[in-house]
């Protein structure tokens, strides 16, 4: 059966680096616009007739670098850069202890909110989905579907992964594509996998619990309509969200 066209594919959080540390991402920081992660990217899009979500890939800012999501369409243009709000600066009860992102990492300050012929994808990165602020804004931006890449650890994975994607989902009635990273890193830090669609509702239509591997759904626009007509919590809502930064 031939593949339903167009396509969308979302890569982890910091997929090209996969094994080392922040200041790996650091020594392999690129220019935006130039090095060898966006070229390949570039033409990985172009050759596959994709849309292609990447993960994040480290963008150089004076000393530190930008964990920035990078949006491509499939004649390889890159058509949005989201940089990474939300920094990991927690404790955790695994192998690594404490996560201090901000080190190397410069915060992102701009929402995105990008036209695509899925939809209109909001774009957020990991730690973001703590913040179901910045996913109130994205909707109200127009987004329908956010996308998620991620490299949640084992212990916080095991513990709120699952909760988290899905009340995003169902609060903003947006699908979340969740693709997460999974593995026992260099340095002993093991991430949690399971990547997840959730749709609108909430349902986890599609995982990948462990290993490589893809999943997939289509999207059913009709029924994202039906459920935000069905219940239109947005216009409910008797609350503003006022960002902090534009």
């Amino acid at each position: 059966m031939p593949q339903a066209r167009p396509q969308l594919v979302v890569l982890p959080e910091a997929f090209s680096c996969f094994g080392g540390g922040d200041k790996q991402q650091l020594a392999v920081a690129e220019a935006l616009g130039d090095g060898p992660i966006q070229q390949a990217l570039s033409e990985i899009a172009q050759e596959f007739d994709i849309w292609l979500c990447a993960g994040t890939v480290p963008i150089k800012t004076g000393d530190k670098f930008y964990a920035a999501s990078l949006l491509y369409n499939a004649a390889g243009e890159q058509v949005a850069q989201y940089n990474k709000i939300h920094l990991f600066d927690v404790e955790v009860a695994d192998n690594t202890k404490r996560y201090l992102e901000s080190a190397v990492t410069e915060p992102g300050q701009q929402l995105v909110v990008v036209d695509s012929p899925f939809g209109q994808l909001g774009m957020a990165v990991c730690y973001d989905v703590r913040f179901p602020e910045l996913f109130r804004a994205l909707r109200e931006r127009g987004a329908e579907i956010i996308l998620l890449p991620s490299a949640f650890t084992r212990v916080t994975g095991a513990a709120h992964w699952h909760v988290l994607t899905r009340a995003r989902a169902i609060e903003q009635q947006c699908y979340v594509i969740a693709a997460g990273q999974y593995g026992v890193h260099e340095n002993g830090r093991e991430t949690y996998g399971h990547s997840l669609i959730v749709s609108p509702w909430g349902q986890v239509l599609a995982e990948q619990a462990h290993g490589e591997g893809v999943i997939s759904t289509a999207v059913d626009s009709d029924e994202l309509a039906s459920i935000r007509r069905r219940m239109p919590v947005n216009s409910h809502n008797r609350f503003k969200v006022t960002q902090q930064h534009e």
